[in-house]
């Protein structure tokens, strides 16, 4: 019977069925043999077929599809390994707030480097308008016309107010949509607000330290009643910079891959290299210096922490 995985609990998968049915199901070992590199061999999203045992009647998950695409971090509990959050998006929906936490340009830079290099449209939906003040709302419309400028689509809604939540359901309509940000953005309180009867935990913000508590320990594929469905992701620090060379890093930064071949030297860095375009459009207004200080921080990063992936 084949069906796609709607929860991972790490041993245990729900699986809706083609029956429309949810079954628990297990993993058979094989499948860990042959995916060193990943923490997780199955992830929500992914198609599989799963029968039956002999015997105790339990259901196993025997067999995975190629997966479309895949967005990943590093495995928060094997540091060796990398973690697939979700496969099989037609597109993600990153929810950021300018504050009651701050989301930083350098999050969103790292999540959109991510869905680029893995082929997953991005929609920026900033939350939360009902609690803006005029100094949040000058920084969120300089952070929103970043993205704007560079072709990204920006929503902006307030879970608690259901008329700006139209233009959110008419995007996931038809879709399987991940759902991604940081922890405190209010993904769980949106999910609630555009389909009441899921009735997700959702948690306070920490007054002490402006951010927020984890409410979704898993990732976990919910149906909409409008059409479509999503998938609600932990909240997480950064998604992984992974399975790149160093200098594949700017070719998931849109404005600056258009540059890349009038570039002097087809191995440029875009740090301090004689006639360098990326550079050139820096200095010229036509790449934000948000965007090239994020590159730059990604490639340090990345050299020191995750170069030994390539």
């Amino acid at each position: 019977m084949k069906g796609v995985v709607i929860k991972s609990t790490g041993s245990w998968y729900d699986v809706k069925a083609e029956n429309g049915e949810v079954i628990k199901c297990r993993l058979k070992g094989l499948f860990r043999l042959d995916e060193s590199k990943d923490s997780n061999p199955i992830a929500v999203g992914d198609h599989v077929t799963i029968d039956r045992t002999e015997g105790d009647d339990t259901w196993m998950i025997e067999y995975r599809e190629e997966r479309r695409n895949y967005i990943v971090r590093v495995s928060p509990k094997h540091k060796g390994a990398r973690q697939i959050i979700a496969s099989n998006i037609d597109q993600a929906l990153l929810i950021v707030t300018m504050a009651n936490p701050r989301t930083s340009t350098g999050f969103i830079d790292r999540f959109l480097v991510t869905a680029e290099a893995y082929h997953i449209p991005t929609i920026i939906v900033f939350n939360k308008q009902d609690m803006l003040d005029g100094k949040a709302a000058k920084k969120q419309e300089f952070v929103a016309d970043i993205y704007k400028k560079i072709g990204y689509k920006t929503l902006f809604v307030s879970a608690l107010q259901p008329e700006t939540l139209k233009p959110v359901k008419a995007v996931l309509k038809k879709k399987t949509s991940l759902i991604a940000g940081h922890s405190g953005v209010g993904k769980s309180t949106l999910l609630n607000a555009l389909q009441p009867n899921l009735n997700l935990r959702t948690e306070e913000i920490s007054k002490m330290h402006a951010k927020g508590m984890h409410t979704t320990t898993f990732a976990e594929m919910h149906f909409l009643d409008f059409g479509g469905s999503v998938i609600d992701t932990p909240g997480v620090k950064e998604f992984g910079i992974l399975d790149f060379k160093t200098e594949e890093i700017s070719h998931y930064f849109v404005e600056m891959r258009a540059l890349l071949n009038n570039c002097k030297f087809n191995n440029c860095m875009h740090e301090n290299e004689p006639g360098c375009a990326v550079r050139q459009a820096y200095y010229d207004g036509k790449i934000s210096e948000e965007r090239y200080v994020n590159y730059l921080s990604i490639l340090t990063d990345y050299r020191a922490n995750y170069k030994h992936w390539e």
